[in-house]
């Protein structure tokens, strides 16, 4: 599936809460980021995920600062490597792609990313790491 099949299905309801994980997560945002500029693509990924919990009756699990560092990290390593292909951003990026014990934990202390505070808006990095 390309980027604007990923987009679509989400977008129309077509993919499944139980299909959906960390990775579905990142493949998106790196859909949304090769067909928008960054700040659009930031808006319309956002919105997805927002309707997405809301559809699945868990608005409690999108979370603005995971979703919004992830999304710039993304964008960054996009930059960074030129790339443009997912199956070639995966190959480059498979610290983009774990969720537990993921790139974050370096940035975050656990308790700041569970925080109703970061559940609604972006957090800085806690961590100096």
């Amino acid at each position: 599936m390309d980027g604007e099949d990923i987009i679509h299905q989400f977008e129309s309801g077509l993919i499944s809460a139980e299909s959906f994980h960390h990775a579905g997560h990142v493949q998106l945002a790196f859909a949304y980021l090769t067909k928008y500029p960054v700040l659009q693509a930031l808006e319309k990924f956002v919105v997805a995920l927002r309707r997405f919990a809301t559809a699945q009756g868990k608005t409690r699990l999108y979370n603005e600062t995971i979703t919004f560092a992830y999304f710039f990290l993304i964008r960054e390593r996009m930059a960074r490597r030129s790339v443009s292909d997912w199956n070639e951003f995966c190959l480059q990026n498979p610290d983009l792609l774990t969720w537990r014990d993921g790139i974050l934990n370096r940035y975050y202390d656990r308790a700041t990313l569970q925080s109703d505070l970061a559940r609604t808006v972006f957090v800085f990095p806690d961590k100096l790491s």
